[in-house]
């Protein structure tokens, strides 16, 4: 038992690790962009689907949020939220380019376009009706009363001789993590293409941390990636993990759930209500380690939305049920489509 639980905190680490430099890299290209990419989404219907399955396949809550924040201003259909919403996977996005790299662009690529004909049916349905309880107070904040630069040329060095202890954190993880990955003590055993991607998101994510000023540094990468993020990652991951080990090694129930997928297909879509990251994970381990099927899996990927949704339930409960309500059905067929398939 010691050494499946040094194996799983070993596999959490790396995959949290993973999650962190995902999540730090585009946290650093948003604030670059200073959100334009928000524009975008005010245009034509399709225009709409198209860019809110786009920006909810995008790894991570911030395409999500941006939707929901567009849809309470009333500058998109019930629909284009729905669309988003089915495309996202949130922070587990990350997670599952990690655990299953060949696999993850596929199943993102069939929730671009679920979501799409979701969307679609949505507004065929409602008329495309928006919130009537729209409000204008919650946006995603990119500050854009601030001229980034997130490469202070000159003031480097500066930065460095008065180094916050942020800084020196992030600086010195990194870099054990960098020498973890490069002896094989986490990751691939073996030189592969998976090693050498851990090492050159490690090389840019130390560029990141090194170069970038103590504003961005302490509000960006510190408060929201670090603390806000890392820890529910790394504790999420580890309780799949060992739950996952638990239910397959200890308690046999690997063939329960083979006979019974149908059950285990609706409990998928009813942990997918929930409005928060991590309880997919349970049905990711599960699904590489051959428990359960693509069917399934696909099913929870659908109703999930990690809490891209939360902004939503705090503004407007009866919005946020229509829309769960829609990705529980829609999750629900797709899990019995794939089912019927043989997935």
């Amino acid at each position: 038992m010691i050494t499946s639980l040094q194996h799983i905190t070993t596999h959490a680490l790396m995959i949290s690790g993973f999650v962190f430099m995902m999540m730090l890299i585009i946290e650093y290209l948003n604030v670059l962009s200073q959100g334009v990419w928000q524009q975008w989404l005010r245009g034509g219907r399709w225009r709409q689907y198209l860019l809110a399955s786009l920006l909810g396949a995008t790894p991570g809550c911030l395409g999500a949020f941006t939707v929901v924040s567009l849809y309470l201003h009333k500058e998109i259909s019930l629909g284009a939220l729905v669309v988003a919403m089915v495309a996202t996977s949130g922070d587990e996005s990350f997670i599952m380019l990690s655990m299953i790299p060949h696999q993850a662009p596929f199943v993102f690529i069939l929730l671009f376009f679920i979501g799409i004909a979701a969307g679609y049916v949505t507004d065929l349905f409602l008329d495309g009706k928006i919130s009537q309880n729209a409000i204008c107070h919650t946006e995603f904040h990119v500050h854009e009363e601030e001229a980034c630069c997130c490469f202070p040329r000159g003031h480097i060095i500066e930065q460095w001789t008065r180094c916050s202890s942020s800084r020196g954190i992030l600086t010195g993880t990194l870099l054990m993590f960098l020498f973890a990955v490069v002896t094989g003590q986490l990751g691939p055993a073996s030189w592969n293409w998976i090693r050498i991607t851990l090492l050159l998101l490690t090389s840019i994510a130390l560029f990141i941390v090194s170069t970038v000023p103590d504003h961005f540094l302490e509000e960006h990468l510190w408060d929201h990636v670090v603390k806000a993020h890392l820890p529910k990652v790394f504790m999420w991951t580890f309780a799949a993990l060992l739950l996952m080990h638990i239910l397959v090694n200890h308690l046999h129930l690997e063939g329960w759930m083979q006979e019974h997928q149908l059950v285990v297909l609706l409990i998928a879509c009813l942990v997918g209500l929930i409005p928060e990251s991590g309880p997919h994970l349970l049905f990711l381990t599960l699904f590489v380690e051959g428990a359960i099927p693509f069917s399934i899996f696909l099913a929870s990927s659908v109703v999930q939305d990690g809490h891209g949704m939360l902004p939503l339930l705090a503004e407007s409960r009866w919005d946020f049920g229509k829309v769960k309500t829609i990705n529980f059905v829609v999750g629900l067929l797709s899990g019995l489509v794939g089912y019927l398939s043989g997935w």
